[in-house]
């Protein structure tokens, strides 16, 4: 059977979408920077196709999508007051997280580690498709690994059609520059990959 695509201008699209996320399926969506595929992060077993249908490393972890920063709770524990801070200065948008995870974060999501990767997408359908799933979306580039993350829906369909339940079709995403990934667990923090947000920017909220 065909990945069912979506466009995501068809009205009760994205309702639709969220309600196969709730069922345990997976979503390809456009995001800010590429095409994601999300699972219902509450689902190990959907986490767990996810790692399949990519041929993903077990031991890789799969950052999780936010609707809005006052959801880090729901994911995090003893978050840092800079935690706070940089989530009003660069969400939503291109600066991931690392803090420490909550029990509610299942295993599969970050490779048996004790820390979570967080960030809130500066993408209207993204974070529509969170709300209306009405959980975090455990959420990787929609391809196998390895291969070019998709800026568009055709492309996603190309690397993953029959394999996934639902592609959402919102046009081109803008691509551009992953998210930097700045950990908090550790002292001094550190970041663990250069991306959207320059670490000059960081600085000032980490110096004081």
């Amino acid at each position: 059977m065909r990945t069912k695509l979506l466009r995501t201008s068809t009205p009760g699209a994205i309702e639709e979408a969220a309600a196969v996320l709730r069922a345990g399926g997976l979503v390809a969506f456009p995001t800010d920077t590429v095409y994601g595929l999300g699972a219902h992060l509450d689902l190990p077993r959907a986490v767990e196709r996810i790692f399949a249908v990519k041929g993903r490393a077990a031991e890789k972890a799969i950052p999780v999508l936010l609707a809005r920063a006052e959801h880090l709770e729901s994911v995090a524990q003893s978050i840092p007051a800079v935690a706070w801070e940089l989530a009003e200065a660069f969400w939503p948008g291109g600066l991931t997280l690392v803090l420490p995870r909550l029990p509610r974060v299942p295993d599969v999501v970050v490779g048996g580690g004790p820390t979570v990767a967080v960030r809130v997408p500066n993408h209207p359908i993204a974070l529509r498709l969170i709300e209306e799933t009405g959980a975090p979306l455990a959420t990787t580039s929609a391809n196998r690994s390895g291969r070019t993350s998709p800026k568009t829906a055709g492309e996603v369909r190309r690397e993953l059609d029959g394999l996934i339940d639902i592609i959402l079709d919102g046009g081109r995403v803008p691509g551009g520059l992953e998210s930097t990934v700045l950990d908090l667990t550790s002292t001094p923090p550190a970041v663990l990959r250069r991306g959207a947000i320059p670490p000059e920017r960081l600085a000032r909220f980490l110096n004081h």
